[in-house]
């Protein structure tokens, strides 16, 4: 029995794994941080025999919560990722689990490669309405990247959206995967209309360095981008600093931040209610996209989500918060659950890639509701 993590956004400390009914496994923080929560391990094992996988000291983890009623994602072949049998007892996932193939992965949720992220790219740019645009380096000298979808024109609104901030979040990309198919959509109507009366900026990973070094929340140096908005800087958060440099160039009309939610599970948005610029178009503007969405899909609910700041106490570090208030525009976090929605609960996959990615295309319907009215 062999257990390894040596991969694209792998993550895994072996401490025992002599028994198959007695593995234990620890994970490992991010660099320079404290952060830990993401897993991403390969078993070779022996099939048809049941094995139990302790992952232990998540007390101390990032979000303790998020284990409690959580299910750990398997794959064969990487490409279909089913929940396995888990528990939590306040400190241990324990799995439990009889393979049925030589070799299992094993992930916190669905993996979205590095490999699969430059394939993005590179399947974008190649539509006639898209450009992919260098932005910087990162910490580890990989590309930053943003993609620029649409014809740009001065009355046009200028719409950004940006992904994965945090790496473990890999539900964020695959968002972002379902949005660029339908946006790409020569026959949807959306799609085209959309098109004709915005351009759009996506960036569909903003830390390529943690997702593939295997970090929760963090990049190459233990930052956590989300919390650098206010004022990034090239030694620390240079992910952030390229993007801002480039909106100061563009403008922004509407900004959403897509992330995933350890505990939470359910699909909602959390807006800049605390801002102090925060008005009364602001929330028009806010009331009209939550309505368009709860419209189209069910998967979305305004419900559960986190309080709203109290007027002035906005975390002008956050993204959401500095974008919204820099640009006096709509501005908005999309949070997606890494357990299941649990309006609608899925025994075998939980919440998935599949789902994340309609959830995209069904995104653009909020969109289209206020494209109108951004300006």
């Amino acid at each position: 029995m062999k257990i390894s993590s040596n991969f694209d956004s792998g993550n895994i400390v072996v401490i025992n794994a002599e028994n198959p009914q007695q593995i234990e496994l620890q994970i490992r923080n991010d660099n320079q941080s404290d952060f830990y929560q993401w897993f991403h391990f390969k078993l070779d094992p022996t099939p048809f025999v049941e094995h139990k996988i302790n992952i232990g000291d998540l007390a101390n983890s990032a979000y303790p919560e998020g284990w409690e009623g959580y299910q750990a994602v398997a794959s064969y072949d990487r490409q279909e990722w089913f929940r396995v049998e888990s528990t939590f007892d306040g400190d241990n996932l324990s799995i439990s689990y009889t393979p049925e193939q030589n070799h299992t992965y094993f992930a916190y949720f669905a993996p979205y490669s590095y490999e699969r992220h430059l394939d993005l790219l590179a399947s974008a740019q190649v539509n006639e309405h898209c450009q992919l645009h260098h932005l910087g380096e990162t910490l580890d000298g990989r590309d930053m990247s943003v993609l620029e979808i649409g014809q740009q024109e001065q009355q046009k609104p200028v719409i950004w959206i940006t992904a994965r901030q945090h790496p473990g979040e890999t539900m964020a990309e695959w968002l972002i995967e379902g949005l660029l198919i339908r946006l790409f959509d020569a026959d949807d109507g959306v799609a085209r209309r959309l098109l004709d009366n915005a351009v759009f900026y996506v960036v569909p990973n903003m830390n390529p360095d943690g997702s593939v070094r295997g970090h929760l929340r963090t990049n190459a140096v233990g930052t956590n981008l989300n919390r650098e908005w206010e004022s990034p800087s090239l030694d620390k958060s240079p992910e952030v600093f390229w993007v801002m440099e480039k909106m100061q160039k563009t403008g922004v009309d509407l900004f959403l931040d897509i992330h995933g939610d350890e505990s939470l599970p359910y699909n909602f948005v959390a807006g800049s209610e605390g801002n102090p610029g925060y008005s009364d178009r602001i929330k028009g503007l806010e009331d009209a996209f939550k309505s368009a969405f709860l419209t189209v899909t069910p998967e979305f609910q305004d419900e559960f989500g986190y309080d709203k700041d109290a007027p002035g106490k906005a975390n002008m570090t956050v993204a959401t918060n500095a974008v919204g208030q820099l640009y006096d525009c709509l501005a908005y976090t999309l949070e997606m659950p890494f357990k299941d929605n649990a309006l609608l609960p899925d025994e075998d996959y939980g919440w998935s890639p599949e789902r994340c990615k309609q959830l995209g295309e069904d995104l653009l319907v909020a969109v289209n509701a206020v494209v109108d009215d951004l300006r």
